[in-house]
């Protein structure tokens, strides 16, 4: 019998509030998490806004070294895994820990900490060459994105494979099909997979500053991220972690755990086209869609929902509007389809688990997020976005999908493990 892997555990890190409840509060209300920056002056920028975290380690269970020694994002990481564990209701010292694997996926690692750290080493860029005397001895550990990894795996007492998946914007969801895999091949019995990026920081706004790719609307904060509206003019930053317990289907069904879905079905494609750039027929994540809806079997016309990439930016958004056309067929105009980045921001790799989350929550509940700011839509992007309020839809099976920078395309298909195609 071929293995199957489910999500049995959701520990989630997000702005508007830490904790997989919070975050779905958050999600079902509409309510948005975007403001002002606050965790450096965001005056020298062209866009002063993100989705900040309200995040106090110390508060949720993180000891004074452990603050020390991990970056913001490994931080997020740790708090998130500890959560997706409790719920998974797993009793992880009574697993053998080689059959229990890692995978994590981060767009920019340790970035918030090597940019603190270099600007103590260089007197804040006044010398040239900066003075190592300075440099904390976990400097190399924010330069290794693999420590991410390796101090999930500690956390979660995991001594079988671990990888850090850094695939940009996407890596959220290929650390996650990454997972699937290990689980499907007999390498592991249970993976803590998802990711997690915290890239508000002078560098990485600067970075998108340069190429316009964030939205210069600062006085409307609230209101600032608006995918798939007419208005929209770039996406809101954000940061974040979603991490899963995913375990193999028949010993989650022996031990009685809650499952969320199923992973059903997963792919990956690069449009080999340019860094920033996107095609505007959508053609490879339309063949990455299509490709993770035969492998679970499903066909366009039993997909309930989509969760969208849905950053904000206007070839982005056209783009996969594009996408899920071809894709889906004529089925797309009937499907419900939201982007919850125009409530919590856009947290690079993070935000594709995150996204999972929200999708593994919409089938818990049976009710569609909102794209919330959504007022006026762009006609190009003519499919029902779910504007401004969450809606009750049953949702058996539900599709999400992530794009980045370098041409990455994935999806991933979440469904209910008896399901019934309608």
């Amino acid at each position: 019998m071929a293995r199957r892997a489910v999500i049995t555990g959701i520990g989630v890190l997000a702005p508007g509030g830490i904790g997989t409840k919070a975050f779905w509060n958050l999600l079902s209300e509409g309510r948005t998490a975007t403001r002002g920056i606050t965790r450096f002056d965001p005056s020298p920028f062209r866009c002063k806004v993100a989705a900040e975290a309200d995040f106090d380690p110390e508060l949720h269970g993180l000891t004074p070294q452990e603050i020390r020694r991990m970056d913001r994002a490994t931080q997020f990481a740790v708090v998130a895994v500890r959560e997706a564990v409790a719920d998974s209701g797993l009793e992880t010292g009574a697993l053998d820990p080689h059959r229990v694997g890692v995978g994590i996926g981060s767009a920019l690692g340790a970035t918030t900490s090597l940019e603190r750290e270099y600007r103590v080493l260089s007197d804040a860029g006044r010398r040239e060459l900066p003075d190592h005397a300075y440099a904390l001895r976990h400097l190399h550990d924010y330069l290794t994105p693999s420590t991410i990894a390796a101090e999930v795996a500690w956390a979660a007492g995991a001594e079988g494979p671990a990888a850090v998946v850094s695939t940009g914007c996407t890596a959220g969801l290929d650390a996650v099909g990454h997972a699937v895999d290990l689980i499907r091949e007999d390498a592991a019995d249970v993976m803590i997979t998802g990711a997690t990026d915290t890239p508000i920081s002078p560098i990485t706004m600067a970075g998108f500053d340069a190429i316009r790719a964030t939205t210069p609307r600062h006085d409307d904060a609230a209101h600032a991220s608006r995918p798939f509206d007419a208005s929209r003019n770039g996406f809101v930053l954000g940061e974040g972690a979603a991490v899963f317990v995913v375990e193999e289907l028949q010993a989650a069904l022996r031990r009685g755990a809650h499952i969320y879905a199923e992973l059903a079905g997963y792919a990956s494609r690069c449009s080999a086209f340019h860094m920033t750039g996107l095609r505007p027929d959508g053609r490879e994540l339309a063949r990455a869609v299509t490709e993770a809806l035969d492998e679970a079997r499903i066909p366009p016309g039993a997909v309930d929902y989509v969760n969208a990439h849905g950053s904000g930016t206007q070839q982005n958004d056209r783009h996969e509007t594009a996408a899920l056309k071809a894709a889906l067929g004529h089925h797309a105009y009937r499907t419900p389809v939201s982007s919850i980045k125009s409530m919590v921001g856009h947290s690079l790799g993070g935000s594709g688990s995150v996204e999972l989350a929200a999708s593994a929550l919409a089938m818990r509940h049976h009710v569609v997020p909102p794209t919330a700011n959504l007022h006026t839509p762009d006609p190009e992007c003519d499919l029902d976005y779910v504007p401004l309020t969450a809606r009750e839809h049953r949702t058996d099976a539900v599709l999400t999908v992530g794009s980045g920078f370098g041409g990455f395309q994935s999806a991933i298909v979440l469904a209910r493990p008896d399901r019934s195609l309608r």
